[in-house]
This record gives C-alpha cells, sequence and structure tokens, in this order.
C-alpha cells in the first residue's frame, strides 16, 4: 500500500476542512506565519490570529503586516482571547514545543476560545525517518513528540474532543546542500541550537550521504489529528 504523499499541508487541510465554514481561525505558534499568509491567499473570506511564543520572531511577524492576519505574542497555554471567539485552530508542529506540563493545558485553553463545534487541526511529525536521523543529532525530539501525541489521545479519552478523522502521510523535505540545512534547521530563532565542532561535524557526516546532484531529499513522516469541540459543549 502506498503512503500519502502531499507538499503542500494546505492541500490536505483544505481536503478535510471547508474553510468557508470556519471564517475565524487562529494559528498556535505561528513561526514565521508562512502557512498562515499562504491559507488567506486562498480563503478570501478567513481572518487568522496567530500566536507565536517567541518574542523575536513576533517582532518580525509584525514588520511585514497583512490584511486579514492579526500577530499576538502568547504561548496555546494561555490564549488571550474570550471564550468560543475561533471557528478553527491549527497547531502545525507547534505541540510538541509546548512545555511538557502544559500541553493539557494548552488543548483545554484551544477547547475555550472555540465555538462549539469548533474544529481543532493537529499536525505533527513522527519520530521515524532519515531527517529524523540528521536533526535528532542536535535536537532529539522523541520524548516531547511521544507527549504530544498522549495528550491528543488523553484529550479524545477524556471526552472534551470528538476525532474526526486521522491522517498519516510523508511530506517531502529537500536541501541544496548543507549549508541550507544548516540555515533552515539550525539558525532558527525559536530553539537556540549552540552546536560545538564536534557535534556540527557529526550531524554533517550524517547528513552528506543524502546529497545528489540535485541536493539531498528525504521525505518527513507526519500524523494529523483533527479534533471536534461537541456542538453541545
Amino acid at each position: 500500500m502506498s503512503t500519502l504523499q502531499i507538499s503542500d499541508e494546505l492541500d490536505l487541510l483544505q481536503s478535510l476542512v471547508d474553510l468557508d465554514q470556519q471564517p475565524r481561525i487562529i494559528e498556535l505558534g505561528c513561526g514565521a506565519a508562512e502557512l498562515s499568509r499562504k491559507l488567506l491567499a486562498r480563503c478570501p473570506g478567513c481572518e487568522i490570529t496567530a500566536l507565536e511564543v517567541d518574542e523575536r520572531q513576533n517582532v518580525k511577524n509584525l514588520l511585514n503586516p497583512m490584511e486579514r492576519l492579526q500577530f499576538v505574542p502568547a504561548g496555546a497555554q494561555a490564549i488571550p482571547f474570550p471564550a468560543q471567539t475561533f471557528d478553527l485552530a491549527l497547531m502545525l508542529k507547534s505541540l510538541h514545543h509546548v512545555p511538557l506540563d502544559q500541553m493539557a493545558q494548552a488543548l483545554s485553553e484551544v477547547h475555550r476560545v472555540l465555538r462549539p463545534g469548533g474544529l481543532l487541526y493537529v499536525s505533527e511529525p513522527v519520530f521515524a525517518g532519515a531527517l529524523n536521523e540528521v536533526m535528532r543529532l542536535l535536537n532529539d525530539e522523541e520524548q516531547v513528540r511521544a507527549a504530544a501525541q498522549r495528550a491528543v489521545q488523553a484529550a479524545v479519552r477524556s471526552g472534551a474532543w470528538e476525532q474526526v478523522s486521522e491522517t498519516l502521510f510523508e511530506m517531502p523535505v529537500h536541501y541544496s546542500d548543507f549549508a541550507e540545512f544548516e540555515r533552515r534547521m539550525i539558525g532558527v530563532t525559536y530553539v537556540t541550537h549552540r552546536l560545538d565542532a564536534t557535534t556540527l561535524q557529526a550531524v554533517r557526516a550524517r547528513f552528506e550521504p543524502h546529497m545528489s546532484v540535485d541536493g539531498a531529499h528525504f521525505v518527513r513522516p507526519m500524523r494529523v489529528n483533527l479534533l471536534r469541540k461537541p456542538a453541545s459543549a
């Protein structure tokens, strides 16, 4: 059986969610807000509030404003909005960045700010694959990713959420060379990787065998859980 491959996660989101029915959107842990900006281009009737806990990244986001896009410096565990403000919440590779002891609180906060019947789209990387083996040398996320999945499962078991669907897919990832990998994966603002020369060389040594004439190609295994806040909540 072939594995579902998706190069643009917005295609998957749009296949699972009728965005015309979810115009008030909140993205939690937006990073550089690339997805939010692309989503607004596809959904002219949507308005997005993008939360980012990294103050430096939030300042960068504010320097590039966009109509129908509001930036707020906050984390998912303390969302500064009233109850039932939003129709759809997006957590794309962000739940595992929430402190372990606050993941349940984050999901509770998302539940609070969604209207009854509102949707939560949680996309998380699976701890597997060749790219993961490179990344774990500088940032081993095995425990936090497992904790994020357990938090989602516990939230569904509690009855606070209904699971609409679970989707496994692979996302192609390409780097033209190690310098691009280093810039995109090591030099990001939201995680400070201070690598000594020995560790950096080990990362390079594990990366280089994947290089070809057109760069290094990987696939990142992903899991999406689409949850619904019960209409009676």
